[in-house]
């Protein structure tokens, strides 16, 4: 029986509806999509899309306990699903929704000889004290939420068990793009930043508590959503095995962010710095870069999208959709 199909886990959320997408402009539709839709709007990220069929979390959950021989039809499994909160407290959901079901996920592709591509997170590497590098021991890493040691659980088991031989990880480094305005809290600036300076003609940063870093100078690497489907797409469908750092390989300034932001909404900069919450200050990464040397080494070669394009690019996105 030829396989024919692909399953999308979190193919609602932001870098899931955007690979979905990509794969129906490759010419793909017979696409499963998983995703707990909840009260929020994700849905709308459905409509955008052409798939076979849509699951919930928990029936997908239910076919992984009792009929293993649901999967046999997939050629690729793309397991996006989780929950990306990093400030969420409940650690026993976060083993059971981000590391159990990844795992049991995980097996099961590899027992139909299913291609697996899984999100892990650049949250993995904590503070960065080692740096970002994906060749770093998973062991000397830490942490600094309990989100981030979710991803990192499994990188580990599957390291240490040898499964990642088999599967391929991808550590998203600040993905950012169109399809994110379900996630409340965890909306990139971005998209935040788009709403305050709509309303009011100012953006609020946080401010360093760091000598080394003035305010507003706290770097990421800050990645478009569609170069984070292109990589992900790249490495699962040319057979790329391990974990892989997905970022540009660049660290830029929140105010080099903002400057793009005005630019692309076509205002005059004006920035707020403003206390960070008590709960964020020692969990708070100030400087992210993806080394990226393992990727580029796969023959990926589709490039990177600066920050200028890519926020000019989901601006004219969100004014398009009436945002």
């Amino acid at each position: 029986m030829k396989k024919n199909k692909i399953l999308v886990t979190g193919g609602a959320g932001l870098i899931g509806s955007q690979i979905v997408q990509d794969l129906n402009e490759q010419g793909t539709t017979e696409i499963i999509i998983c995703d707990h839709l909840g009260t929020t709007d994700k849905w709308t990220n459905l409509r955008r899309n052409s798939y076979h069929d849509y699951l919930e979390k928990d029936e997908l959950r239910r076919q992984m306990d009792s009929h293993e021989s649901f999967f046999k039809d997939f050629s690729h499994i793309i397991h996006l699903g989780a929950c990306s909160a990093t400030t969420e407290k409940d650690a026993s959901y976060l083993i059971h929704n981000n590391y159990i079901f990844t795992k049991d996920l995980a097996h099961i592709a590899v027992k139909f000889k299913i291609p697996f591509a899984y999100a892990s997170s650049a949250a993995t590497y904590g503070d960065g004290e080692f740096g970002y590098d994906d060749r770093l021991p998973l062991e000397s890493l830490k942490p600094l939420n309990m989100y981030g040691y979710s991803k990192h659980k499994f990188d580990l088991y599957a390291t240490k068990t040898g499964l990642i031989r088999e599967i391929t990880g991808l550590k998203y480094f600040n993905v950012f793009g169109f399809g994110e305005a379900h996630k409340g809290e965890m909306r990139s600036l971005v998209l935040k930043g788009y709403e305050q300076i709509k309303e009011t003609g100012k953006l609020n940063l946080f401010k360093s508590y760091r000598s080394e870093y003035k305010d507003g100078e706290q770097k990421r690497d800050f990645l478009y959503v569609k170069d984070a489907s292109k990589i992900t797409l790249f490495l699962l469908l040319n057979g790329k095995k391990g974990i892989y750092n997905v970022g540009r390989g660049i660290a830029e300034s929140w105010n080099e962010l903002a400057s793009a932001m005005f630019a692309a909404i076509g205002k005059e900069l004006n920035v707020n710095y403003i206390e960070m919450p008590e709960i964020l200050k020692g969990k708070y990464q100030y400087y992210t870069c993806a080394k990226i040397d393992r990727l580029l080494e796969t023959g990926y070669n589709l490039g990177f999208t600066t920050i200028k394009d890519s926020v000019a690019d989901y601006v004219a996105l969100l004014e398009k959709e009436g945002h």
